[in-house]
């Protein structure tokens, strides 16, 4: 039996008779709208039970596989008992729809319009006509008030307002003005912010020969736009208007010309349609923009912000062409110009050791010398952006100009009362906030700020910073329960904006949680130390990824009471000064051990300064090092409250106050 979902009006289904299939209960209909949103991809159990509850009671998770289970019958009910399902699947931890392209009603909508975009107008409006026909009434309507439909929602009904657009514009194509006026006329009062609505009633309005209609529509929309939101209408209504008091020849134009603006939908065809938008931009850019122009170096750093995020590969090419184009600027002479280059780079960073420290010591280098050229009297957004970056780069290192450039930075952003320009320096602020220890609080107040800041003004990327920032803090005061709904949120925003690396971080965490609550046994833990590890992979962070597996699972031993382990072929990375004293004291080399604890340096001002300190008392109480305890109890005691390490959000040696015990009782034994 084929099964066809709909969900442009209330979410249904019908067999191939096209009879209602009858879905049960309201959550019913919600796992499956959950997984249709989904668009083929795994949704995690507890995902599920998440969407479904604004708190799950216990039990939430059996109840979503008894939901699943239902649904499968109504939409398999000839499957033999015990067959696997090949609609609604298992897959990993959570289910799957394996629907066809054209089993969805608003996939097959998206594919009408795409399909639309690339054809002469009357083709175009029979797939418009037929898009637009398969609504039944705001898409996924029962959930509107469900977080994990908005997105969707509003981008489906952002598809169809595009679509009658287009279906106007096909119609006055083809010369049917009269037509398109009462559609349109609707359309503005329902939408009225939509410009492209506006300048199409116009247009319809005087090929019917209404001129002072035309003129007037115009006029609404001039006084709608500047009232209600203090805009000025956009070039297209203005060039209108004075195109209709010429009685410009191209208004009369009937020639079959269907102007598109393409539409991100995610079925193939409106790949294809993106690709296309793509093709041609770039095309004009390349033929509007003289090659040797300065602001390709602007628009390059643009286009390297989107890079960094989208991936692994992309963070490295990101990094590399970054690095070029600061270096052109520079040797074009231009303080201002290149000033805007760096600052325009604010690509949110949550790890606060360099990938590449070679590399960000010469963008700090840069920034620094194009801040002392740049006129002292004027250019505050440009110093702010400058002063984010140096604090950014300096991540990691206990150079105290880093802390200075992030508190500046966040000063003239609060005075300049920019948002994006505050969520930089914030992001500053966060990289500078592990001068001591004990800090988790005051970074928890960062995310906190980072989180309604952006989410007020549509920053999405640094509202998963925020979050991010949150999961860390949270998990170094004990809070899981704060910090999974931290690790969901990121989550959850990571999906809606195809923000792929953020899964790396909540993975890891998953795996602390796991590890500092004790409900699995250690090699359950280790196992998921190493699955965390393999999406390091390719990530394009090898400030994160290197010496930190074999880290977590020495957190692993030391926490049950085993020594370091000593395989030489074990890269510690740069952690390999402070995890030294212990591999040599597990093969009982004691005065080697003593040597390479006392020329340990102190440990850097990143998110794993206690964790490494922690590993300094351990040593140092097993060596009977009076100096290095005090030094470590003094370095440690800021952070009594606090689990070591867990504020990296990936690893951690237990409580603090442990640590501080036992080198209070090791140091009353010494003489």
């Amino acid at each position: 039996m084929r099964v066809v979902f709909g969900v442009l009006g209330p979410v249904t289904a019908w067999d191939d008779a096209g009879n209602t299939i009858a879905l049960k209960g309201p959550r019913h209909r919600a796992v499956l709208a959950r997984l249709i949103v989904a668009r083929g991809r795994v949704v995690p159990v507890d995902r599920l039970a998440e969407d479904l509850w604004p708190t799950p009671p216990a039990g939430a998770v059996g109840a979503v596989r008894t939901f699943v289970a239902a649904l499968r019958r109504a939409l398999e009910p000839q499957r033999p008992p015990r067959a696997p399902a090949q609609l609604l699947v298992t897959e990993g931890p959570g289910y799957a729809l394996r629907a066809k392209p054209d089993a969805v009603d608003a996939w097959c909508c998206e594919d009408e319009v795409a399909a639309a975009a690339t054809l002469p107008p009357e083709g175009a409006l029979m797939r418009l006509d037929s898009g637009l026909g398969r609504w039944r009434g705001p898409a996924y309507a029962e959930f509107a008030d469900e977080l994990w439909a908005r997105a969707e929602r509003s981008r489906l009904a952002e598809l169809r307002l595009h679509a009658v657009e287009r279906r106007a514009e096909a119609r006055l194509a083809l010369g049917r003005a009269g037509e398109v006026v009462p559609d349109l006329d609707a359309h503005v009062v329902e939408h009225p912010w939509r410009e492209d609505a506006w300048r199409l009633l116009a247009l319809a309005l005087y090929r019917t020969g209404r001129q002072g209609d035309a003129l007037a529509v115009l006029r609404r929309a001039r006084a709608l736009l500047v009232e209600q939101l203090g805009v000025d209408p956009g070039p297209g209504l203005r060039r209108l208007e004075a195109d209709i008091l010429d009685h410009a020849d191209h208004l009369e134009d009937h020639s079959g010309h269907l102007e598109t603006t393409g539409h991100p939908a995610s079925a193939d065809g409106a790949g294809a349609a993106a690709e296309r938008v793509w093709a041609r931009a770039t095309a004009a850019y390349d033929r509007t923009v003289a090659s040797g122009a300065r602001t390709r170096l602007e628009s390059t750093v643009g286009l390297l912000r989107h890079l960094a995020v989208t991936g692994g590969g992309g963070l490295v090419a990101a990094r590399e062409h970054r690095v070029a184009a600061i270096a052109a600027a520079e040797e074009l002479g231009d303080t201002e110009l290149t000033a805007r280059v760096i600052g325009a780079y604010d690509v949110p960073a949550i790890w606060t050791r360099a990938d590449d420290p070679h590399q960000a010591a010469w963008v700090v280098a840069a920034a620094e010398r194009t801040l002392t050229a740049l006129p002292s009297n004027g250019h505050p957004s440009a110093r702010a952006r400058l002063l984010a970056t140096i604090a950014l780069e300096s991540r990691g290192t206990r150079a105290a100009r880093g802390r200075q450039a992030a508190g500046q930075a966040e000063r003239i952003a609060r005075e300049l009362d920019d948002p994006a320009l505050l969520a930089f320096a914030l992001n500053g602020a966060f990289m500078q906030s592990c001068y001591r220890a004990g800090l988790a609080p005051h970074r928890d107040g960062i995310g906190a700020e980072l989180v309604a800041l952006s989410a007020r003004h549509g920053l999405a990327t640094f509202e998963v910073l925020g979050h991010l920032i949150r999961l860390q803090a949270r998990a170094a005061l004990g809070d899981f329960a704060g910090a999974d709904g931290h690790a969901s949120a990121a989550d959850r925003l990571a999906e809606r904006h195809e923000l792929p690396l953020v899964a790396v971080f909540t993975r890891w965490y998953r795996v602390l949680r796991l590890a500092a609550t004790g409900g699995a046994p250690d090699n359950e833990v280790e196992s998921a130390y190493r699955d965390a590890a393999a999406r390091l992979d390719g990530a394009g962070m090898p400030g994160l990824e290197r010496g930190l597996l074999p880290l977590a699972l020495l957190s692993v031993r030391l926490r049950r009471g085993c020594p370091a382990p000593v395989d030489k072929h074990i890269d510690w990375g740069p952690y390999a000064p402070w995890t030294r004293p212990l591999v040599l004291l597990a093969q009982d080399r004691h005065d080697e051990a003593a040597v390479a604890l006392s020329e340990a340096p102190e440990p850097p001002h990143d998110l794993l300064f206690e964790f490494l300190w922690c590993l300094l008392a351990h040593a140092a109480v097993a060596i009977g090092d009076r100096e290095t305890m005090e030094r470590a109890h003094r370095e440690l005691a800021p952070a009594e409250a606090e689990l070591a390490g867990a504020g990296s959000g990936l690893l951690t040696l237990g409580p603090v106050s442990r640590h501080l015990d036992a080198l209070t009782a090791a140091l009353r034994r010494l003489p």
